[in-house]
């Protein structure tokens, strides 16, 4: 396993769309432990594939102590709307509200290509919104309300 570089808002690769997974091999498993411990090592909640420069349908998130890797992930359902704040490792050092629906159903595909269903409430929601916007090219920026803040170092 290996940290990989993040990249930063700016960079082309996050503006694009990623493509679909159509099997797994050994190099998207090696991809995704790095994501993961990636993500830990930028004390992250969530990650995509093109946050590091990969262009595939694969996001990762731990909420609560309960990773879970999504493999062409899609928002099935929405409800609710919740207000809140959110950064993003592609941006570090900056935060902004975001309006994002309180309630989601996610479908997807784990790491042995069996079909998968999430329903999520509360923060679990919230990172599912963000990272999976991430792989049609679009940062939270774009949905600030407002203006972005500065974070406070702790």
């Amino acid at each position: 396993m290996a940290i990989r570089e993040i990249r930063m808002l700016g960079d082309s690769v996050l503006k694009k769309k990623a493509r679909e997974v159509t099997e797994i091999t050994p190099r998207i498993k090696e991809l995704v432990q790095d994501m993961f411990e990636t993500m830990y090592e930028q004390y992250g909640a969530g990650l995509a594939a093109p946050q590091v420069g990969i262009l595939k349908r694969i996001v990762v998130i731990d909420i609560d102590s309960n990773p879970t890797t999504f493999i062409n992930p899609v928002i099935e359902e929405t409800s609710g709307e919740q207000v809140g704040d959110e950064g993003c490792l592609s941006l570090p050092g900056k935060s902004g509200t975001v309006a994002r629906p309180s309630y989601v159903k996610v479908s997807a595909y784990d790491l042995h290509m069996k079909k998968f269903t999430v329903e999520a409430e509360g923060m679990m929601a919230r990172a599912v919104c963000h990272e999976l916007d991430h792989l049609d090219g679009i940062m939270y920026v774009e949905h600030v309300i407002g203006e972005l803040r500065d974070v406070e170092e702790e």
